[in-house]
């Protein structure tokens, strides 16, 4: 082994692969030329530094002191007893969470980072960076981090462009300290809503998180960050909704409901990493499918990016899914399958690989596949330029404000177009000059961490050190109340906690509302991980019902007399049917980060205009769903059929606000057209109120009549259009034939001719404008290089005054 060499850059002889004047494909041909087996190998592996403790082993009173914050974390851990010099004496692909792991200051974990490469460099013969790896979820996963609303709140701004503004300010931040890869976004589809990670996803409509999602991917890879796809796929079709439960989907399912978000991610956001799911289709795991991971993925989709593992999902083949031996076999089926990469620690992806290629056993081609792609990312993020250093690729740490008042701001916009008035009744908005006793109950009500996801680290890392606070500045909804109606006598009792059966807080909460003018009662979940929470991965609910005695909290409050405007701030949609007959008006926040505060505040007073629609249905009652708005004729009410309606309280694609809007003038450019033309849907949208606001002017298709049992109806186009008070604009959606296509009886994706149903309006329940369109000709195979998104554009109505308009070309890419 030999040092590297530590001449000045100007006085180093240049490798090949240093050169940047050669295309990229040269130097990665050069340097794997110059390799042994063993450091191609060293090269699919990675190291979790951080990882070095036992965490359920530790004699600490606080149940949440050995949280975990990866699956079986503990029984993994032992990795983490290898020197990372000896991890990476051959070189390494990865290094995991330096900055995600405990609290670090930018600084401190700038310095880790220095350190860490210098051994990685300075220990192997080629002297290879490693790439570093983050989590970013809800931001960049670090100690003082602005915290964003969580994914799902994403979904409820259906709105594009701020996404990509959000992700490239947290690209930004993980760039500054030295960081190459966020392992963001999550793409998967909503199926049931009792599963813990709903609040990590979009929704519960392909088209919307495609949209989403390839906007954050573009935000995320403009900042120079590899945007890392999960998970790949079906994790979130678990049985029962159990996190890691077997997923019973057919092929067609996969294909239309989950595979489109990846696909579109990858096609039109540039994404350049994915992860695999952890999860078995239909028996088979995603990490041993080479039919998901290789032909699919990059023989019909094009990708040419880094598959690497979720962690410890390449030994999980042989110790979860028992279709390896152990560990050793389960590397050889993951890298055969199209893993390239294994995170967070080197398990099955280790030194057996090397014996395995001598002995003939397993293809040199293979090893080579997987250290190409990734020594390929290496060189285009100029870790192999020659005059790279560890200490230049943290030069921007030392002036970077990870939770700067630009980023703030920026989290405060999402925040506020995120919030989702559900019912206004005659209670709000509230006057802020108003004097009047206000009681604010409810367990989250002074909460702040009931705004924040499972992976933001006052959730994620945090409970693990008690005496840190949560890192950042927010507020709980009880401060920003305070501040927002400033003439109000406010009182609060938190009546009873998240979860468990107390209600020893019930008689002093009820006794609260009942002296006041206006109860506002503030229930919902409390992300955690593995059962340390309500919501949040590996916390996955039995039913819909609020969690604990929560809702019974609220049927008492009710029965004091007193209005009760309830605000539920979750991570999933729950069963509200009980609630809202009770409430003087309904709130939904889907977790909506540091700023979430004064965003409800704000919605609450009139100041802030809600524009947020759901991303996914409000269930009526708490069981017999049919899991989402996506069903066939038999899964919607089957009018005696069934006894069970799954009709929701509130429709997929709902919000309303303190304006009216009103969407008609329908008109559709063609009549018929054939299987490979297009047509264009116009409509025209209001404002018939007395304030300026948004809304989201929503297109649907329907399949008369298909080969297979078809949606009732699907999302195929949306715009976020503002409208001054008396104004009007016109929303045009441009439909090709592609966007009708679907996977029919042989498993091949089609377009077919017959009637479509166009439906416009602003929720899946609220569509006044429908027409047909015959689609004409013969039947169309489709697969890449089709249409995948249906452009929008807004503009002013023919001889009309228009207002400002805010939801430009939604739709495209």
């Amino acid at each position: 082994m030999t040092a590297v060499d530590r001449t000045p850059a100007a006085d180093r002889i240049l490798r090949p692969w240093q050169d940047r004047t050669l295309p990229v494909a040269e130097r990665v041909d050069a340097l794997l030329a110059e390799m042994t087996m063993e450091e191609k190998v060293g090269q699919l592996g990675s190291r979790w530094v951080g990882n070095d403790m036992q965490l359920t082993d530790q004699p600490d009173p606080d149940p949440e002191a050995s949280l975990n914050v990866a699956p079986m974390q503990d029984v993994f851990a032992a990795s983490g007893t290898i020197p990372l010099e000896e991890a990476s004496r051959h070189g390494l692909g990865h290094l995991t969470r330096i900055f995600g792991s405990g609290p670090v200051t930018a600084a401190d974990g700038a310095a880790e980072v220095v350190r860490l490469q210098h051994v990685v460099v300075e220990g192997s013969r080629l002297g290879v960076p490693a790439l570093v790896h983050e989590e970013c979820l809800t931001g960049f996963t670090t100690y003082g981090a602005t915290v964003y609303p969580a994914a799902i709140a994403w979904g409820a701004t259906f709105d594009p462009e701020l996404v990509q503004r959000m992700a490239a300010a947290i690209g930004r931040d993980i760039r500054a300290v030295g960081a190459h890869q966020g392992l963001s976004p999550v793409l998967d589809v909503v199926r049931d809503y009792r599963w813990g990670r709903v609040e990590e996803t979009m929704g519960e409509d392909p088209y919307l998180v495609a949209m989403l999602g390839a906007a954050y991917v573009r935000g995320l890879e403009s900042s120079g960050i590899i945007a890392t796809l999960k998970h790949f796929a079906g994790y979130s079709a678990s049985r029962a909704a159990r996190n890691h439960g077997p997923v019973p989907m057919g092929r067609r399912e996969l294909m239309d409901m989950i595979l489109p978000p990846f696909e579109t991610a990858i096609v039109l956001g540039g994404a350049r990493s994915v992860m695999n799911s952890y999860s078995d289709v239909d028996g088979l795991p995603a990490a041993a499918d080479s039919w998901l991971l290789t032909d699919l993925l990059r023989e019909e989709w094009g990708f040419t990016g880094t598959v690497v593992s979720d962690y410890w999902a390449v030994p999980f083949l042989a110790t979860m899914h028992e279709v390896a031996a152990d560990t050793d076999e389960a590397g050889v089926l993951a890298l055969t399958a199209g893993v390239d990469v294994e995170l967070p620690d080197t398990l099955g992806f280790g030194g057996h690989l090397v014996e395995r290629v001598r002995r003939g056993e397993l293809p040199e081609s293979l090893v080579d596949r997987a250290a190409r792609r990734l020594l390929t990312q290496k060189v285009e993020l100029g870790l192999l330029d020659q005059d790279w250093t560890p200490e230049g690729s943290v030069a921007a740490a030392a002036a970077v404000d990870l939770d700067s008042p630009a980023n703030r701001a920026l989290a405060r916009e999402m925040a506020e177009r995120s919030i989702i008035l559900l019912d206004g009744g005659t209670t709000l908005p509230l006057r802020a000059d108003e004097p009047r006793r206000i009681a604010v109950v409810g367990p989250s009500a002074a909460e702040p961490r009931a705004f924040m996801g499972c992976y933001a680290f006052p959730n994620h890392v945090l409970p693990r050190h008690p005496g840190l606070g949560l890192g950042i500045d927010a507020p709980s909804l009880l401060d920003a109340l305070r501040t927002e109606l400033p003439r109000a006598e406010i009182v609060h009792e938190r009546g009873c906690d998240v979860r468990g059966e107390d209600r020893s807080g019930f008689a002093a909460a009820t006794d609260a509302a009942r002296e006041a003018d206006l109860c506002i009662a503030v229930v919902g979940d409390l992300a955690g991980l593995f059962g340390h929470g309500t919501s949040g991965e590996g916390c996955d609910a039995e039913d819909l019902r609020l969690p604990g005695v929560q809702e019974d909290l609220l049927a008492g409050l009710a029965a004091t007399g007193t209005p009760v405007v309830v605000v539920v701030v979750s991570g999933r949609p729950y069963a509200l049917g009980e609630v809202h007959a009770g409430a003087a008006a309904l709130v939904q926040a889907f977790m909506p980060g540091e700023e979430g505060a004064a965003a409800i505040a704000g919605v609450l007073s009139g100041r802030v205009q809600p524009g947020g629609k759901l991303p996914m249905q409000i269930p009526r009652g708490p069981g017999g769903q049919p899991g989402t708005y996506l069903q066939p004729p038999l899964g919607a009410n089957s009018h005696g059929i069934s006894n069970l309606d799954p009709t929701p309280l509130f429709p997929f694609g709902y919000g309303t606000s303190y304006t009216s809007f009103e969407v008609g003038e329908l008109r559709v450019s063609d009549a018929e057209v054939p299987t490979d033309g297009e047509f264009t849907v116009s409509v025209r949208v209001r404002n018939t109120g007395g304030r300026a606001g948004e809304e989201v002017v929503q297109l649907y298709l329907h399949d008369v009549l298909a080969q297979v049992t078809r949606p009732v109806r699907q999302l195929a186009g949306f715009a976020r259009v503002r409208l001054e008070p008396g104004t009007s604009t016109d929303v045009r959606f441009r439909v090709h034939a592609d966007r009708t296509a679907f996977t029919g009886r042989d498993l091949r994706r089609i377009v077919e001719p017959g009637d479509v149903e166009v439906l416009v309006g602003t929720s899946a329940a609220d569509l006044p404008c429908r027409a047909v369109v015959r689609l004409t000709g013969p039947l169309r195979i489709v697969g890449r290089g089709r249409r995948l998104v249906t452009p929008v554009e807004v503009g002013p109505a023919t001889g009309e005054a228009t207002g400002e308009q805010g939801g430009r070309d939604a739709g495209q890419s």
